[in-house]
């Protein structure tokens, strides 16, 4: 009797069960490997045909029979840009006006950031709905009104004028990114840092900060790409040619003889050298993220 119920309960649930269907064929691992490699040519093309131009001799630049690798090499187009006019005063104002920008939105999104990840206060929300908003706003909408506020100020002409302008425009994504490494770092840590004897401050130095340099490493990259890339407002704010950042003094790039195209591209490859070092320096602290430090065990 048990036998028999048995083989029926079997029959009746194998009856039930749906057939099985084949799944749908994925795509091939080879192609996910063939479209990267055709999205990062198309974007490498660009920096080859930009490094290739500045080794090249200038009558094969302004030749029509164009080839993807030069028939020979030279770096006078490099000596010529070096020994352009202004070239080491731009190369200073860039990094005066960089440097300081990016270390000053480091140190106030940090604070900013910590605030609004660990605290809770009037208007928190808003606050971080105006940081978004500020986000939207073209800078070139806001051109006008900050001229005639640096106007008003004296900052025409002067370093300090770019330097708040670009502190200020990467400040808001900068809190952002930095709020949310801010977050995932668990509270406990503090706790137990300010238990054994440490302050509010030092807490924070000793335990949460280290634990932010993926997000600094991130951070800074941003604001320091914008800030080295950025021609628009410093061309307006800035009007003497021994203040001009790279990007203004490249633009004003030319001889007696007109457009020298071949230090043109050498002058652009050594002026993307630095972000490309900087990048180089502070990738390994971006690939870390919060697996290091207090919270490993």
């Amino acid at each position: 009797m048990s036998d028999t119920t048995a083989t029926t309960a079997t029959k009746t649930v194998g009856a039930s069960a749906p057939a099985h269907r084949p799944d749908r064929k994925k795509p091939s691992r080879h192609f996910h490997n063939a479209v990267g490699v055709v999205a990062f040519l198309v974007m490498a093309f660009p920096v080859y045909w930009l490094v290739v131009s500045a080794l090249r001799p200038n009558a094969e630049i302004r030749s029509y029979d164009q080839k993807l690798w030069p028939t020979s090499l030279t770096l006078d187009n490099f000596r010529r840009a070096i020994d352009a006019p202004n070239f080491g005063t731009a190369i200073q104002s860039s990094l005066i006006v960089c440097v300081t920008a990016v270390v000053g939105a480091m140190v106030l999104s940090t604070i900013a950031a910590f605030a609004i990840g660990r605290f809770r206060f009037a208007g928190r929300k808003i606050f971080m709905i105006v940081l978004l908003v500020v986000q939207l706003l073209p800078p070139t909408a806001m051109l006008i009104p900050l001229y005639i506020q640096l106007n008003d100020l004296g900052a025409i002409n002067e370093y300090w004028g770019v330097i708040v302008i670009y502190l200020v425009s990467t400040l808001p994504f900068a809190t952002w990114m930095i709020r949310g490494f801010v977050v995932n770092i668990p509270l406990e840590l503090e706790e137990a840092a300010m238990v054994d004897g440490c302050s509010r401050m030092g807490a924070f130095w000793r335990v949460v900060f280290p634990l932010l340099a993926p997000g600094l490493a991130a951070a800074s990259i941003f604001s320091l790409i914008n800030a080295w890339n950025e021609y628009l407002l410093a061309y307006i704010v800035l009007q003497d040619n021994d203040k001009y950042t790279l990007n203004v003094w490249l633009m004003n790039f030319t001889t007696s003889r007109g457009t020298d195209y071949g230090a043109l591209m050498a002058a652009s490859t050594l002026i993307a050298i630095p972000v490309v070092a900087f990048f180089m320096i502070v990738q390994k602290k971006m690939a870390a993220g919060l697996t290091s430090g207090a919270v490993k065990g």
